[in-house]
């Protein structure tokens, strides 16, 4: 008696927790319905709204008061050299303290404290580096309301989630990888360079990846350190036609970027330059979305291409 009990115990026990299964399942199946649904109408309004301004003359026209005439130059390009700034400074740092944080730093109490700064960084509110660089770049160092000043600060952001992403990366290597270089004669630098970094670079790229899509479409820091809501003109060309053909002038000079020309637009009463906004919310879309592609593709050649 007491076995056939303890046996339909144990059927009702599984049957409720079967229940809760699937009650969970269907929850999060109608919870990431509500989520796209959501998404895909944000995301077909500014296909309705914004895809009849987006034209060739609206890439290659200034912002201008009159909204038919009014296009996204100056904001693109900015963009651009941004990101640039910000990858040439976050990448090579970020992954360089990512590998002596995991391969190289001593394990005591100064390397934990440094690893859970870190790690708390990558959630701290953007605005804060802001501030900060508003008082570090603009003030102490003299860099002034410039693109180089922009691109050091998105690069604080995304800093600490490089370090995370290639940690991560690195954890993800079998041991037997480590201890079947050095059985051979490998050094650490060796069994680094030629073995950890070649078969965690698809996870690394892709952490880059996120990290720049996550700056691109910032607003808070790149207002607080004095980004331009209306500029008619470009940086100095980078490259120019006489010797040394390599100009760094541009990084000193003012700018603006999508998110900033977005908010100017949607902040405008005349229902055009909402058009506007929603057709250069959409272009930033189709960046970030290209950008999340591209981290998809890259991890997943790279991941065939490693024999483990």
């Amino acid at each position: 008696m007491d076995h056939d009990k303890n046996l339909t115990e144990i059927r009702m026990m599984i049957a409720r927790h079967r229940r809760w299964d699937r009650l969970f399942l269907i929850t999060g199946i109608v919870t990431l319905m509500i989520a796209m649904l959501i998404f895909f109408a944000l995301i077909m309004g500014m296909v309705i709204d914004g895809m009849p301004r987006l034209t060739l003359d609206f890439f290659t026209s200034f912002p201008s008061r009159r909204p038919g005439a009014a296009g996204i130059l100056s904001a693109w390009v900015g963009t651009t050299l941004v990101m640039l700034v910000t990858a040439v400074a976050a990448v090579p740092l970020g992954v360089s303290a990512g590998v002596y944080l995991e391969e190289y730093a001593p394990k005591n109490l100064l390397t934990e404290i440094i690893e859970i700064n870190v790690t708390n960084l990558a959630g701290v509110p953007s605005i804060i580096y802001g501030l900060l660089a508003l008082g570090l770049f603009v003030y102490q160092l003299g860099l002034g309301q410039s693109i180089l000043a922009a691109g050091l600060t998105l690069a604080l952001l995304i800093l600490p989630v490089v370090i995370v992403a290639t940690r991560e990366a690195i954890r993800s290597i079998p041991v037997s990888i480590r201890e079947g270089a050095y059985a051979v004669g490998a050094t650490k630098w060796q069994t680094v360079s030629d073995h950890i970094l070649p078969y965690s670079s698809a996870g690394i790229l892709t952490g880059i990846i996120i990290g720049l899509a996550r700056a691109i479409g910032e607003t808070a820091p790149i207002i607080t350190i004095g980004a331009l809501t209306f500029i008619a003109f470009l940086p100095t060309s980078p490259i120019q036609s006489e010797f040394p053909f390599l100009s760094f002038e541009w990084l000193m000079a003012p700018f603006t970027v999508m998110p900033i020309q977005m908010f100017n637009w949607v902040s405008r009463p005349e229902e055009a330059f909402q058009l506007n906004a929603a057709a250069a919310g959409l272009v930033l879309v189709v960046m970030t979305l290209a950008m999340n592609g591209l981290a998809i593709y890259l991890r997943y050649n790279l991941r065939k291409k490693i024999k483990w």
